[in-house]
Protein backbone atom coordinates (compact mmCIF):
# COMPACT_ATOMS: atom_id res chain seq x y z
CA UNK A 1 0.00 0.00 0.00
CA UNK A 2 1.16 3.64 -0.89
CA UNK A 3 1.87 5.94 1.99
CA UNK A 4 2.35 10.10 1.87
CA UNK A 5 5.19 11.05 0.53
CA UNK A 6 5.88 7.82 -2.14
CA UNK A 7 5.92 9.22 -5.50
CA UNK A 8 3.71 7.23 -7.79
CA UNK A 9 2.52 7.16 -11.48
CA UNK A 10 -1.52 7.40 -12.59
CA UNK A 11 -1.87 6.15 -15.77
CA UNK A 12 -2.85 8.52 -18.71
CA UNK A 13 -2.37 11.15 -15.80
CA UNK A 14 1.06 11.00 -15.45
CA UNK A 15 3.43 11.04 -12.10
CA UNK A 16 3.11 12.76 -8.97
CA UNK A 17 3.85 12.32 -5.24
CA UNK A 18 1.06 11.42 -2.26
CA UNK A 19 0.81 14.93 -0.33
CA UNK A 20 -2.01 13.42 1.70
CA UNK A 21 -4.74 10.58 2.69
CA UNK A 22 -8.39 12.20 3.46
CA UNK A 23 -11.33 11.05 4.29
CA UNK A 24 -13.75 12.79 1.98
CA UNK A 25 -17.91 11.85 1.85
CA UNK A 26 -18.92 12.19 -1.88
CA UNK A 27 -22.32 11.47 -2.91
CA UNK A 28 -23.42 10.26 0.97
CA UNK A 29 -20.26 7.83 0.80
CA UNK A 30 -17.38 8.36 2.64
CA UNK A 31 -13.94 6.87 0.93
CA UNK A 32 -10.31 7.57 1.43
CA UNK A 33 -8.44 9.00 -1.42
CA UNK A 34 -5.06 9.55 -2.00
CA UNK A 35 -3.83 13.04 -2.91
CA UNK A 36 -1.54 13.34 -5.93
CA UNK A 37 0.52 16.46 -6.65
CA UNK A 38 1.97 16.92 -10.16
CA UNK A 39 5.00 18.20 -10.47
CA UNK A 40 3.80 19.87 -13.64
CA UNK A 41 0.96 22.91 -13.44
CA UNK A 42 0.81 21.91 -9.25
CA UNK A 43 -2.32 20.15 -10.23
CA UNK A 44 -3.62 17.89 -7.51
CA UNK A 45 -5.46 14.32 -8.36
CA UNK A 46 -7.40 12.92 -6.14
CA UNK A 47 -7.43 8.56 -6.62
CA UNK A 48 -9.63 6.42 -4.17
CA UNK A 49 -7.48 3.88 -2.25
CA UNK A 50 -9.65 1.01 -2.74
CA UNK A 51 -9.65 1.35 -6.47
CA UNK A 52 -5.41 1.98 -6.48
CA UNK A 53 -4.85 -1.37 -7.61
CA UNK A 54 -7.59 -1.51 -9.97
CA UNK A 55 -6.09 1.46 -11.37
CA UNK A 56 -2.49 0.41 -11.77
CA UNK A 57 -0.83 2.98 -9.76
CA UNK A 58 2.98 2.41 -9.54
CA UNK A 59 6.08 3.51 -8.07
CA UNK A 60 8.27 5.75 -10.33
CA UNK A 61 11.07 3.91 -12.42
CA UNK A 62 14.42 4.26 -11.23
CA UNK A 63 17.23 6.17 -12.67
CA UNK A 64 18.64 3.21 -14.70
CA UNK A 65 15.47 2.69 -16.45
CA UNK A 66 15.16 6.46 -16.58
CA UNK A 67 18.49 5.93 -19.02
CA UNK A 68 16.55 3.19 -20.91
CA UNK A 69 13.34 5.58 -21.67
CA UNK A 70 16.43 7.71 -22.96
CA UNK A 71 17.55 5.01 -25.29
CA UNK A 72 14.23 4.20 -26.28
CA UNK A 73 13.29 7.72 -27.89
CA UNK A 74 16.42 7.42 -29.77
CA UNK A 75 15.13 4.72 -31.87
CA UNK A 76 13.26 3.98 -35.10
CA UNK A 77 9.56 4.45 -35.31
CA UNK A 78 7.66 1.10 -34.83
CA UNK A 79 5.64 0.18 -37.52
CA UNK A 80 2.17 1.67 -37.26
CA UNK A 81 -1.37 1.24 -39.31
CA UNK A 82 -1.63 3.67 -42.33
CA UNK A 83 -5.21 4.22 -40.63
CA UNK A 84 -5.71 7.10 -38.47
CA UNK A 85 -8.01 5.27 -36.35
CA UNK A 86 -6.30 2.55 -35.56
CA UNK A 87 -3.26 3.77 -35.33
CA UNK A 88 -5.23 6.55 -32.53
CA UNK A 89 -6.55 3.98 -30.68
CA UNK A 90 -3.02 1.71 -30.39
CA UNK A 91 -1.57 4.50 -29.19
CA UNK A 92 -4.33 5.09 -26.86
CA UNK A 93 -4.14 1.88 -25.33
CA UNK A 94 -0.63 2.05 -24.88
CA UNK A 95 -0.77 5.21 -22.86
CA UNK A 96 -3.62 3.60 -20.88
CA UNK A 97 -0.81 0.92 -19.68
CA UNK A 98 0.72 3.43 -17.20
CA UNK A 99 3.56 2.05 -18.84
CA UNK A 100 6.68 4.41 -18.94
CA UNK A 101 8.14 2.40 -22.20
CA UNK A 102 4.96 2.44 -23.69
CA UNK A 103 4.38 5.89 -23.24
CA UNK A 104 7.82 6.80 -24.16
CA UNK A 105 6.87 4.46 -27.81
CA UNK A 106 4.16 6.71 -28.13
CA UNK A 107 6.31 10.09 -28.05
CA UNK A 108 8.82 8.71 -30.20
CA UNK A 109 6.85 7.41 -33.08
CA UNK A 110 4.50 10.32 -33.05
CA UNK A 111 7.05 13.03 -32.82
CA UNK A 112 9.20 10.97 -35.94
CA UNK A 113 5.25 10.91 -37.88
CA UNK A 114 5.32 14.48 -36.99
CA UNK A 115 8.47 15.40 -38.79
CA UNK A 116 8.52 12.69 -41.90
CA UNK A 117 4.51 13.25 -42.68
CA UNK A 118 2.76 16.02 -40.07
CA UNK A 119 0.12 14.61 -37.39
CA UNK A 120 -3.52 15.60 -37.09
CA UNK A 121 -5.00 17.20 -34.66
CA UNK A 122 -6.26 14.64 -32.58
CA UNK A 123 -2.45 13.06 -32.75
CA UNK A 124 -1.16 16.61 -31.97
CA UNK A 125 -2.99 16.63 -28.94
CA UNK A 126 -2.07 12.64 -27.49
CA UNK A 127 1.32 13.80 -27.85
CA UNK A 128 1.63 16.73 -26.40
CA UNK A 129 -0.44 15.00 -23.98
CA UNK A 130 1.94 11.67 -23.78
CA UNK A 131 5.14 14.32 -23.40
CA UNK A 132 3.66 15.90 -20.44
CA UNK A 133 2.99 12.07 -18.43
CA UNK A 134 6.30 11.11 -19.61
CA UNK A 135 8.27 14.24 -18.46
CA UNK A 136 6.38 14.40 -15.11
CA UNK A 137 7.87 10.69 -14.35
CA UNK A 138 11.57 11.86 -15.72
CA UNK A 139 11.39 15.20 -13.08
CA UNK A 140 11.02 13.35 -10.40
CA UNK A 141 12.86 10.32 -11.06
CA UNK A 142 16.51 12.56 -12.05
CA UNK A 143 15.59 15.49 -9.91
CA UNK A 144 15.53 18.12 -12.26
CA UNK A 145 13.00 20.89 -13.96
CA UNK A 146 10.59 20.28 -16.74
CA UNK A 147 12.45 22.35 -18.92
CA UNK A 148 15.61 20.15 -18.00
CA UNK A 149 13.70 17.58 -18.82
CA UNK A 150 12.25 18.74 -22.03
CA UNK A 151 15.94 20.37 -23.52
CA UNK A 152 17.22 16.48 -22.58
CA UNK A 153 14.26 14.98 -24.96
CA UNK A 154 14.54 17.83 -27.10
CA UNK A 155 17.85 17.05 -27.56
CA UNK A 156 17.65 13.08 -27.95
CA UNK A 157 15.39 13.84 -31.09
CA UNK A 158 17.11 16.92 -32.49
CA UNK A 159 20.23 14.04 -32.93
CA UNK A 160 17.85 11.07 -33.99
CA UNK A 161 16.02 13.27 -36.95
CA UNK A 162 19.92 14.58 -38.05
CA UNK A 163 21.12 10.96 -38.07
CA UNK A 164 17.84 10.36 -40.26
CA UNK A 165 18.28 13.01 -42.27
CA UNK A 166 22.12 11.86 -42.89
CA UNK A 167 20.85 8.23 -43.60
CA UNK A 168 17.87 9.67 -46.15
CA UNK A 169 20.92 12.28 -48.08
CA UNK A 170 23.02 8.84 -48.11
CA UNK A 171 20.23 6.90 -49.19
CA UNK A 172 18.88 9.25 -52.35
CA UNK A 173 22.45 9.46 -53.12
CA UNK A 174 23.12 5.66 -53.64
CA UNK A 175 19.66 5.76 -55.36
CA UNK A 176 21.20 8.49 -57.89
CA UNK A 177 24.64 6.50 -58.35
CA UNK A 178 22.06 3.30 -59.34
CA UNK A 179 20.23 5.70 -62.14
CA UNK A 180 23.07 6.84 -62.91
CA UNK A 181 24.95 3.44 -64.00
CA UNK A 182 21.73 1.62 -65.56
CA UNK A 183 21.28 4.85 -67.43
CA UNK A 184 24.87 4.77 -68.70
CA UNK A 185 24.53 0.56 -69.31
CA UNK A 186 21.14 1.13 -71.02
CA UNK A 187 22.99 3.75 -73.17
CA UNK A 188 25.83 1.66 -73.98
CA UNK A 189 23.64 -1.10 -75.51
CA UNK A 190 21.94 0.70 -76.94
CA UNK A 191 24.91 2.42 -79.04
CA UNK A 192 26.00 -1.54 -79.21
CA UNK A 193 22.61 -2.27 -80.95
CA UNK A 194 23.11 0.54 -83.25
CA UNK A 195 26.50 -0.33 -83.88
CA UNK A 196 25.17 -3.95 -84.83
CA UNK A 197 22.49 -2.77 -87.49
CA UNK A 198 25.08 -0.66 -89.15
CA UNK A 199 27.03 -4.23 -89.45
CA UNK A 200 24.26 -5.75 -90.48
CA UNK A 201 23.54 -3.47 -92.99
CA UNK A 202 27.32 -3.61 -94.71
CA UNK A 203 27.06 -7.27 -94.70
CA UNK A 204 23.71 -8.35 -95.38
CA UNK A 205 24.85 -12.36 -95.51
CA UNK A 206 25.98 -11.60 -91.23
CA UNK A 207 21.65 -11.83 -90.61
CA UNK A 208 21.73 -15.31 -92.76
CA UNK A 209 20.39 -12.90 -95.36
CA UNK A 210 21.21 -13.23 -99.77
CA UNK A 211 21.87 -10.23 -101.53
CA UNK A 212 20.08 -10.27 -105.29
CA UNK A 213 23.32 -11.03 -107.02
CA UNK A 214 23.47 -14.68 -104.89
CA UNK A 215 19.65 -15.36 -106.02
Amino acid sequence: MFEVGDKIVYPNHGAGTIVAKETKKILGEEKEYFIMELPIGEMRVMIPVDKAEEIGLRDIIDEEEAEDVFHLLKGEKSKMSQNWNRRYRANMEKLKTGDIFEVGEVVRNLTIRDEEKGLSTGEKKMLSNARQILISELVLVRKESKKQIEKMIEKTFEKTLKKREKEKREREKREREKEKRERKKEKREKEKEVEEKKETNKNPEADGTESKDQQ
